[in-house]
């Protein structure tokens, strides 16, 4: 950053800190909120837009070669009259960036002088040309829109540092996705009678980046082409240099066909496994010095004194009506080896024992034991590593309600199953580049922690707040012969990390 970049913030931090200082105030005469004679004027020749971000995002995309990389891959029109394949896949992106929600907001931004010239584009596609887009697109293309992407991925994972590439954890989950449209095609009723389509989502735990998408009916099994597409991300992984690769899924993935050839491959794998007779059978029969306690680790560390708990008032409400309640009285675990019906090789199957009590207000109904069951090939990390990484999939869970619910990449707003499917890649690449940025930024240098741990937040961030922080930053744009220069007006406490950010893509990549 740049030094009188580097005042200038300082300033503005200085002047927000004064105004938010403690102090004793006295009884005040007047509501704090106290403006009057508001009124508003049209700018004549001073210009600027809300989502200064934009500018940074558009930035990287050239940086990391994405814009050659649609156009190399994605071939849908005959002639580019007057857009070519990457203005439309990031217009989706863009849009979705910008805080819009659905196709009808890019008619917002295809009216917005500043916004186009932020681009440097004439014009962009209105929103029926663009669900036009979508409705081209085969099977086929939406395997080269991924890949396209993915080899964009490939540059961006080469900019980290050697630590980076140690392991690689591959999670595979489905999610259902509900829709009101009756004339969805490639929909269909999933088991909860819904009409719904099913989007299987195989993602990079370290990131959480979404490696590849899939579409499909609301009544196909969870697990449906699962294993083609953790061969798919194990190849990408390889090719970016990871040394080890881990699997792991819930007990709708645990693959049992392949389990085989991915431990001759040196994957490693920790699976979810079904709580079948045969297996509850063994866990039950096992002596009583297989089992040890499990000793979870604290959610978090405390930096000062520890604090008083409130009051659980919903227990209390559940006690004084007698509903029915479980209480966790404690869990073990334990393991054994064991063989699955398509393996020729034997496995270590790990046993977490929960020990239950159901009470029914303050009275004490029955115990209760329920087993879960995780299938693995590692035979170095202890059973409680192994119970303790397979919760760690709670990550997946975040990023499957940030792409719901943050970006909306699930809205299926066209429609059918394939024109949806190319919608949702369209729309997840806007959290694939909120990651992007947050992996190029630059952690060397005299505060070297401080920036790493600031790329950690950066990485892990919501989609709401990145938005918030780091794209909608009001800006003054001005144009002259041969730049874009967007002057931010407005200060947050992560604009010198937006601003290292942006200085770090005006450099080279390392190839």
């Amino acid at each position: 950053m740049t030094t009188i970049r580097r005042q200038r913030s300082r300033r503005r931090k200085q002047r927000i800190e004064r105004r938010l200082n403690p102090r004793n105030w006295s009884e005040q005469a007047s509501p704090m909120f106290s403006a009057r004679n508001v009124g508003y004027e049209l700018s004549d020749r001073v210009r600027g837009l809300s989502c200064g971000g934009i500018g940074a995002m558009h930035r990287l995309v050239q940086h990391v070669g994405l814009v050659d990389d649609l156009n190399e891959h994605v071939e849908l029109l005959k002639a580019h009259l007057p857009y070519h394949e990457s203005d439309h896949v990031l217009n989706f992106a863009y849009n979705i960036l910008c805080g819009g929600e659905c196709l009808e907001d890019i008619e917002l931004l295809r009216n917005d002088e500043v916004y186009l010239d932020a681009l440097g584009a004439q014009r962009i596609p209105d929103p029926t040309t663009a669900g036009d887009f979508c409705r081209r697109f085969k099977r086929w293309d939406i395997e080269s829109l991924q890949s396209a992407i993915n080899e964009s991925r490939l540059r961006v994972w080469a900019q980290q540092p050697p630590e980076f590439f140690e392991e690689a954890v591959i999670e595979a989950d489905g999610t259902l996705v509900p829709t009101k449209g009756k004339c969805k095609a490639g929909a269909d009723f999933n088991y909860k009678g819904e009409w719904s389509y099913h989007v299987l989502l195989v993602s990079l735990a370290n990131t959480q980046e979404p490696l590849y998408l899939v579409n499909r009916g609301g009544n196909r099994p969870s697990a449906e082409g699962a294993a083609v597409r953790f061969d798919q991300a194990l190849t990408l992984c390889r090719r970016a240099g990871f040394r080890r690769v881990t699997f792991r899924g819930d007990t709708d993935f645990s693959q049992t066909r392949y389990l085989d050839r991915w431990d001759g491959e040196g994957v490693r794998f920790v699976f979810g496994f079904d709580a079948r007779a045969n297996v509850k059978n063994t866990a039950e029969t096992l002596p009583k010095s297989a089992w040890t306690a499990l000793k979870r680790k604290p959610k978090y560390e405390i930096q000062t004194e520890p604090r008083r708990r409130p009051v659980n008032v919903k227990e209390a409400m559940v006690v004084e009506r007698e509903y029915r309640n479980i209480r966790l009285e404690g869990e073990h675990v334990a393991e054994f080896a064991y063989s699955p019906t398509h393996c020729q090789k034997k496995y270590r199957m790990v046993v977490l024992r929960k020990n239950l009590t159901v009470l029914k207000g303050e009275r004490r109904l029955f115990d209760d034991v329920r087993y879960f069951f995780y299938l693995t090939n590692d035979m170095t990390s202890s059973a409680a590593e192994i119970v303790n990484e397979s919760n760690q999939r709670c990550t997946q869970e975040q990023l499957i309600s940030q792409l719901h619910h943050g970006v909306r990449a699930t809205s299926m707003p066209v429609d059918d199953l394939v024109s949806n499917w190319a919608y949702m890649v369209m729309a997840g690449l806007a959290w694939s580049l909120k990651a992007w940025f947050a992996l190029l930024l630059p952690e060397h240098g005299r505060w070297k922690q401080q920036r790493r741990l600031e790329k950690s937040a950066v990485l892990k961030m919501e989609f709401r707040t990145f938005l918030n922080t780091m794209m909608r930053i009001p800006a003054q744009l001005v144009r002259t012969g041969r730049r874009t220069v967007f002057r931010l007006l407005s200060w947050n406490r992560w604009q010198a990390c937006f601003l290292r950010g942006v200085d770090q893509l005006h450099g080279c990549l390392r190839i």
